[in-house]
């Protein structure tokens, strides 16, 4: 079939207002990079002319500033799912400008088939290659779209000349039936391949094709800090430990690790590391610092749905991908978060935490309990599933002004029955078999900063009794204080005795 070829200007104007998009990719990879810019455009004029204009926009996770950045900046979103990390959008989500749905991302797919969410009007995919008859080799990011695109009713895409053809490989498409029809999803090992390399679609959806040229701009993680180093080098120590106490397997067990400065520090702390073994990934993310970890052998596979790599990382990929093709592995967004997959391989999950409470609840979504930072992407997917839940924060931030351990966490994300293992830069707290008062101990003597120890103490000196100690009229404490005086070190407990 000829496809017809079309400027990406010309593909906005066939997206009007309340259009449901639904969006190749899973971090900024994969995602588009010249269409969703031209509808935001388009919402300018419309709104400058006195006419409503937003969409809907359904991804595999967040996106970047070709899509959720600039929509937002001209207020052209109206429903956003499942994840997203742009501090536009982030802004129009925290006054009510655009409604977000935060969503489990293994969830999201399924949920769709079923149609919670409506129709899909329009998918748009960023595509290495597509063949006369829908063969579709997919970019660097893979997310939900081998669910949307066949509901789609239409379809543009991006065919990105930066992307080198010998991704063909690197993708394994496969989707689970759905209930009461669904069976076992047959990964036994992070590198067994089950489904397809490429995305069938229908031709004949395919409204037009857009020529673009341009790497997936993710920024390069800066140096880890000192207190980076800390966690990271904590988080080696527990996973030493646990392998030198024949709590891990002698083979040791797949790693899923989330994205951001902390898990940097802890791949690489992983790849300067003589004890543990060569190991596996089953994640949802790969980094710069991943790649490092295949070259040297450290890391013998990757499964992800996402090579989240920056520009610099990314050549360096497509410069050696004969290296590396056979090492990662891209899957949709559903597998690679499948809860039966992870548990199943045993995968070891390593997360990050806004706030963490003494009793062993966490916070990854909202600041001080109300305003959202990013959402709850794939941590509950590994966290409720893995053998061993890691989660990792500083002891402190604004320089001790607030405590990221705290009595009770503003906006509970993931309980005390999930989070296994607690890490700081101060320690490690292992919360397994222990009843919540003794969790509390042991979180405030390992992992809360030395100048909210006796605070913490104080709180539970407050108990009149019962499993968990907790003081409701004194549990915010901490985040009321913040907003009173700017610095929860002036809690004062004494006052609520």
């Amino acid at each position: 079939m000829a496809y017809n070829f079309i400027t990406a200007e010309e593909a906005a104007e066939m997206i009007t207002n309340g259009t449901t998009l639904g969006l190749s990719g899973f971090t900024a990879p994969g995602n588009p990079k010249a269409i969703l810019e031209a509808v935001a455009h388009k919402a300018e004029r419309e709104h400058a002319e006195g006419r409503d204009f937003k969409v809907n926009i359904f991804t595999g996770a967040s996106t970047n500033d070709h899509v959720d950045g600039i929509l937002s900046r001209n207020n052209a979103v109206n429903m956003r799912a499942p994840y997203q990390n742009t501090p536009d959008l982030r802004k129009r989500i925290n006054c009510h400008d655009a409604h977000y749905f935060d969503r489990h991302l293994s969830e999201m797919a399924q949920e769709t088939r079923y149609g919670f969410y409506g129709d899909t009007d329009v998918a748009v995919i960023e595509a290495a290659a597509i063949s006369e008859e829908g063969e579709v080799l997919l970019g660097c990011g893979l997310g939900n779209i081998p669910t949307y695109a066949p509901r789609a009713k239409h379809i543009f895409i991006e065919l990105n000349e930066a992307l080198p053809q010998s991704l063909l490989g690197m993708h394994d498409i496969y989707l689970p039936l759905d209930p009461p029809h669904r069976r076992e999803i047959p990964i036994y090992a992070p590198n067994d391949r089950i489904g397809r390399p490429t995305l069938k679609i229908d031709p004949a959806k395919v409204r037009g094709i857009v020529r673009t040229n341009e790497l997936d701009g993710v920024k390069a993680f800066t140096k880890p800090d000192a207190v980076s180093e800390k966690i990271g080098a904590n988080v080696v120590k527990f996973l030493v430990s646990e392998y030198q106490k024949g709590r891990i397997p002698k083979e040791f067990l797949p790693l899923q690790s989330s994205v951001g400065n902390v898990a940097n520090a802890v791949l690489n702390y992983l790849c300067m590391d003589k004890e543990l073994p060569n190991f596996m990934m089953y994640t949802e993310v790969v980094q710069d610092s991943v790649l490092e970890l295949l070259r040297t052998g450290k890391c013998k596979f990757a499964s992800t749905c996402s090579m989240t790599f920056s520009n610099e990382v990314e050549s360096q990929l497509f410069a050696d991908l004969d290296f590396f093709h056979d090492k990662i592995l891209m899957r949709p967004a559903e597998i690679s978060n499948n809860p039966e997959v992870i548990r199943r391989l045993g995968v070891i999950a390593m997360n990050t935490a806004l706030e963490a409470d003494i009793f062993g609840c966490v916070n990854s979504t909202h600041v001080l309990g109300t305003r959202m930072m990013n959402g709850i992407g794939g941590s509950g997917d590994f966290t409720r599933n893995a053998y061993i839940s890691i989660f990792s924060c500083p002891s402190v931030t604004k320089e001790g002004l607030i405590s990221n351990i705290v009595p009770m966490v503003a906006h509970p994300d993931h309980s005390e029955h999930s989070v296994d293992i607690l890490i700081t830069d101060q320690g490690i707290a292992d919360l397994r078999a222990k009843d919540p008062l003794q969790r509390a101990h042991e979180i405030i003597e390992n992992c809360a900063h030395p100048d909210y120890r006796p605070i913490l103490k104080d709180y539970l000196k407050l108990s009149k009794g019962g499993q968990t100690p907790a003081t409701l009229n004194a549990a915010f404490a901490f985040h009321t204080e913040f907003a009173n005086s700017g610095d929860m070190r002036k809690v004062d407990f004494s006052k609520f005795a």
